[in-house]
Formats: C-alpha cells, structure tokens, sequence
C-alpha cells in the first residue's frame, strides 16, 4: 500500500448529493472491483497506480475546514463521494473524526457513507451532530464479499456495527449498492429478515454504475476466482429488464418485513 501525505485547498465543495461534499482521502484501501469512485479518482486526479494500492492523505484538511466553514451557509455534508472516510489508514490519521468535530461545532450535518465498522469509533461526535450514516452491504455471503470487496469490514462485523449505531441513537441506513446481479439476489429474503433483526428501518437500493474499465477490472478478479460467476453478472447487466425485477422483488419483501425502501435508479 503506498500511502502520500498530501495538503488540499479546499475541502468542503458544494455538491449534487448533499449541500455539500467532503472527502478526507484519495483513493481507498478497500479495493471494492466495482467502484465507480476508481474512474473518477483517476479523471481528477491523474492516479496511475492500481484501484486499492494507494492513498493519499489530505493531512491539513482539518485545519482548511476550519478556515473555510465560517464563509458557508449552514447544510448537510456528504462524506464522503469519492472514498471511503473510514478505511483502515483513518484509525492513524483521524482526518474524518477532526473535521466531524468542526462540522459538529458548526452546526453542519454530516452524511456519511461507509462499509467499515470504524465508524462506531465516533459514535459519540455522531450524536452530537445529528449525523445519518449510510452503511453499504452488498451482499451477507461472507466468501462474496472477500471477492467484491476484499479489504472492507467482514459481514460479522458490519451487522454489528450497524446494529450498535441504531441502538446509541444514530440514523442509520443500509445501502444495497451497488446490486450485483448473482450477488445481490442470493438470499435475498434472508438478506431482509437479517435486516430487520438488527433493526435497520430502510434500505436504499442502486444499481451497478458501469463506468469506463469497471467491468474489466471486475473481470480481472473473477476470471480467476469464479468464471462462471462472471458470465452471469454480464448477461443479467445487459439484460434491461433485471433492475426492473430487482424493484418488484425489493418492493415485495420491504412491505412483507416492513422495511421502507428508496431507489437511486
């Protein structure tokens, strides 16, 4: 992992998600093979390396929000759009809890999106800033997500994580995204009992964002481990009737285990 101390002049930009956006790193050690963010990092940022292999740490961030928040008008704050704020190098660096502690003293509301159980870690500036985390679980097959995601926080640990934050107060929605065909819908309807057990209220669903390369990095990784499965999420993706199902059978088993669900397509 090669990691880059780097410093931002700016860190707090309006954005089409929320009022605005704040990304504390440049790319993200969990390596998900169907990230749109692996595109757009390399649009905006010029990265060579491979998706997962670097990160760059924006090591004044807090002290840029500091200066800057005081020029912006009061509103929710997506974090983060581009990275994951809670990867394994924020337990080092703690870039995100610092700017949560300005946007906290502020007034803003965070809006965090996230696939690691490190976010329990600042539960308490959570509550005190009225935050919503979005907590994405794409599948509960814990051998898929070593494959789809192999540096994120295992099933085990992000059923817990969402279950604690529920239980200390925090809104907390479950992200079913990207939905991958073969992934996604095995067991889906254990997926929403399990869901339900632990006390989630709402799922959000999207589907797969295909930007330029996504399908052949994912390809990389699952001509090697599965093949097969690979064939199969290329037929259902350009099958152009699959996420229209996919809503049906969401619809159907959010009324039967009283579960609200939003789409994003």
């Amino acid at each position: 992992m090669v990691i880059r101390e780097i410093e931002c002049k700016s860190i707090l930009n309006e954005s089409e998600i929320a009022d605005y956006c704040l990304n504390p790193y440049v790319g993200c050690e969990h390596a998900c093979i169907y990230c749109y963010a692996e595109y757009l990092t390399r649009k905006f940022y010029g990265e060579k390396g491979e998706w997962g292999t670097f990160v760059e740490v924006k090591v004044n961030a807090p002290h840029v929000l500091r200066r800057s928040i005081l020029k912006k008008r009061k509103g929710t704050v997506f974090i983060s759009s581009l990275t994951d704020a809670y990867q394994p190098i924020e337990k080092k660096y703690e870039i995100t809890r610092e700017c949560l502690e300005v946007l906290g003293r502020y007034k803003f509301i965070p809006l965090i999106q996230t696939k690691s159980s490190l976010v329990a870690r600042d539960v308490d500036l959570l509550k005190k800033s009225n935050a919503e985390v979005g907590f994405t679980v794409t599948t509960i097959e814990e051998d898929l997500r070593k494959i789809f995601e192999p540096r994120s926080s295992s099933v085990e640990e992000k059923l817990s994580t969402i279950q604690f934050l529920i239980e200390n107060g925090i809104r907390v929605y479950v992200f079913l995204g990207p939905f991958l065909p073969c992934v996604s819908d095995r067991n889906l309807e254990e997926y929403f009992s399990t869901m339900r057990e632990i006390g989630v209220e709402e799922i959000w669903v999207d589907k797969l964002n295909l930007k330029p390369n996504t399908l052949e990095r994912m390809g990389k990784v699952l001509n090697r481990k599965d093949p097969e499965l690979f064939d199969q999420i290329k037929q259902k993706l350009f099958d152009k009737s699959y996420y229209e199902r996919v809503r049906k059978d969401v619809e159907k088993l959010g009324r039967k285990y009283g579960l609200r669900t939003r789409f994003c397509f």
